[in-house]
């Protein structure tokens, strides 16, 4: 971190002030709050508090069948939604032991991508923002509303999608998605170019990022961060290259890594990813050409929802509807955990199952509940602006925190 003055709390001479950063200030990019003792425009010490938007999923969880369980973790990091379905719905394969083809992998691959690249656009954009460039933001929006669009041709939703199933994809892609992710491979590349010309090399926004909340890889490790803060660090730590799934071990991409962890290098790695997110995806689009085109879910018909035409007219399509909705179908008794690489870092779920219709227990590892715990003893001493830049950088995501 950065050398600022030490402060003590007790001393007699100084008189310091109280300032509520949030829970409704903008800068916070979210609800929740940090309590700051302020010297001047110097933070002298913090206490942060979240808990404004608690929703108590992991509890609900436990009195829902697994498919209801979906639209729950949509909401945890809404910027990047279908990464949390498919992380969950690879939890429930795991337990339920189900293999899929190569094609539903590589298919999830390509959404998964898509969500992390629009995850960054938000993250970076939004730094430029707090840094007072609204240019790139505005700029980099019309591709991020592209993406929607492709997950709106698959799913018929936008932002909390739903997308997906366990085993696989509710349908196939048809051949518009396939044109639409083809177009955005075509036209986003000179635009992220444009988006790095616009900064990396801007003098007032290194000036604003550079050094600034700086953080060693042994401090980040030790607060067990992951994601694009810990490789910014020096950290090559990515969930898909060290434990892979949904065959990324198929896939040649690097893990960006950074130098001293501080904001500048936070948004330089993010930028990379989104490079090698759009290698990866061309990648997936390659492979899915010589796997058989009309396979879009593993074969468990215990598990997987038949078609609606094929429920109302086949009694066996009816009763399995009738017993996966219900959740009458037997699972296994077992403990499992599950990790993807989210957009913020190792998003994990952690499910203890009794072999009911519900989990006994689903824990959610959040990574921005995981990461935001740093916040507040890592901007002791910052100047007040150089905490909201701090703030922009680490992305936290309120549904992440609250859980």
């Amino acid at each position: 971190m950065q050398n600022h003055p030490v402060y003590t709390d007790n001393d007699p001479q100084t008189e310091y002030s109280t300032l509520n950063l949030g829970p409704t200030h903008p800068a916070t990019h979210g609800v929740f709050q940090n309590v700051l003792q302020m010297d001047g425009e110097r933070i002298v010490s913090g206490v942060s508090t979240i808990g404004y938007i608690h929703r108590a999923f992991e509890k609900i969880a436990e009195h829902r069948p697994f498919y209801q369980i979906t639209p729950l973790t949509d909401r945890l990091n809404y910027c990047s939604s279908p990464i949390n379905n498919m992380g969950w719905h690879m939890t429930v394969e795991k337990l339920l032991n189900i293999q899929t083809p190569k094609r539903v992998d590589y298919m999830r691959v390509i959404i998964m991508e898509l969500a992390r690249i629009a995850d960054h656009i938000i993250c970076n954009g939004v730094l430029g923002v707090d840094t007072g460039a609204f240019t790139g933001f505005l700029y980099m929006m019309e591709h991020r509303e592209e993406i929607y669009e492709i997950y709106e041709e698959i799913c018929g939703s936008r932002l909390t999608t739903n997308i997906g199933r366990i085993g696989g994809f509710e349908r196939n892609f048809n051949h518009i998605a396939f044109a639409k992710i083809k177009r955005f491979l075509e036209r986003f590349p000179p635009v992220l170019r444009e988006f790095e010309a616009l900064f990396n090399r801007n003098r007032i926004f290194v000036d604003r990022t550079k050094d600034v909340a700086a953080v060693t890889a042994e401090q980040a490790l030790s607060y067990s961060w992951s994601g694009p803060l810990l490789r910014a660090a020096g950290v090559d730590y990515d969930v898909r290259a060290m434990e892979p799934y949904s065959s990324y071990q198929d896939f040649e991409f690097e893990v960006p890594v950074g130098e001293n962890g501080d904001v500048y290098n936070r948004f330089l790695v993010r930028n990379e990813e989104m490079w090698q997110s759009l290698r990866i995806i061309e990648q997936a689009l390659a492979k899915i050409e010589k796997e058989p085109t009309d396979i879009f879910h593993a074969d468990v018909p215990a598990f997987y929802l038949p078609p609606k035409e094929e429920v109302y007219n086949n009694m066996e399509a009816l009763i399995y509807h009738f017993k996966i909705v219900m959740g009458e179908v037997d699972t296994p008794t077992a403990e499992v955990y599950h990790a993807v690489e989210g957009a913020n870092g190792e998003l994990g779920f952690y499910l203890i199952n009794d072999g009911g219709r519900s989990p006994y227990r689903l824990h959610f590892r959040r990574p921005s509940f995981i990461n935001y715990q740093m916040y507040a003893p890592m901007s002791k001493g910052m100047l007040l602006s150089d905490a909201i830049i701090n703030m922009s950088s680490l992305n936290v995501i309120a549904g992440e925190l609250d859980a």
